[in-house]
């Protein structure tokens, strides 16, 4: 926790006022994309498996034990998988001394198990059959992925606020956009630009994931690895590294 706690100080006494909204947005904006991308490509790829997140995982089992249809052991086995990587990511987390880029690193180890993705979901793809262990394997590399954003997002990624769930970002763009239309004194126009920023990154991640899709399969995982080893470059500026705490 000491890492969290020093970063945190260093950032009380940022600038930010002179910076762009490029400057500002451009990491979440890049990351948000790739939430939305992947997540839609793996759902359709992967034949109703979320990437992103248990919730949808969980639901889609629910329903398949009331319809029917494979895949429920899959997306049962989304949990563990979840929680185990959380539990290890949070250690990690703890145990790296101030001084280590450990937010870059957990990019660079999504990087990492988002290629394990792409190459598992290149050799076993395309799918046919949603309980095959082919289809275990390759969801669960890409749902370690975002497991691993997922906890950072919840501990040091304080500032940027969630870049792949967006019932809380959409929430709060509907608090932001109300105060904006009937409550003026109140209205943080600072927090609306970034909720918006991030539903509508999201929505376009999912749209152009989709129509990747369409042209290139599972092929189109890969060009969404590139922002986050970006990002995972980029934060080990110290600069850069302030926007995100």
């Amino acid at each position: 926790m000491a890492h969290i706690e020093k970063t945190k100080n260093e950032s009380d006494n940022a600038p930010s006022s002179n910076l762009t909204f490029w400057q500002r947005y451009q990491i979440p904006v890049m990351l948000t994309t790739v939430g939305g991308a992947i997540d839609t490509i793996g759902f359709i790829g992967l034949l109703g498996f979320f990437t992103n997140h248990v919730t949808g995982n969980l639901v889609m089992a629910g329903g398949g034990l009331v319809k029917g249809g494979d895949g429920l052991w899959v997306k049962l086995g989304a949990l563990p998988v979840f929680l185990l990587t959380v539990i290890i990511t949070k250690r990690m987390i703890n145990i790296t001394s101030a001084n280590k880029p450990i937010l870059s690193n957990l990019l660079f180890a999504e990087v990492v198990f988002l290629l394990a993705f792409l190459a598992s979901a290149i050799y076993f793809g395309p799918f046919e059959q949603a309980g095959t262990l082919e289809v275990a394997f390759t969801g669960f590399l890409g749902l370690t992925a975002f497991a691993i954003r997922n906890t950072a997002g919840k501990t040091i990624m304080g500032k940027m606020k969630p870049t792949l769930l967006m019932t809380g970002n959409t929430t709060q763009l509907g608090i932001d956009l109300s105060d904006y239309v009937f409550d003026r004194k109140n209205c943080n126009m600072s927090s609306l630009k970034h909720s918006f920023t991030l539903v509508a990154s999201f929505t376009i991640g999912a749209f152009v994931g989709a129509v990747l899709f369409i042209y290139i399969g599972l092929w189109a995982i890969a060009p969404f690895v590139l922002p986050v080893l970006y990002a995972a470059i980029k934060m080990r500026d110290k600069q850069a590294l302030k926007m995100a705490y």
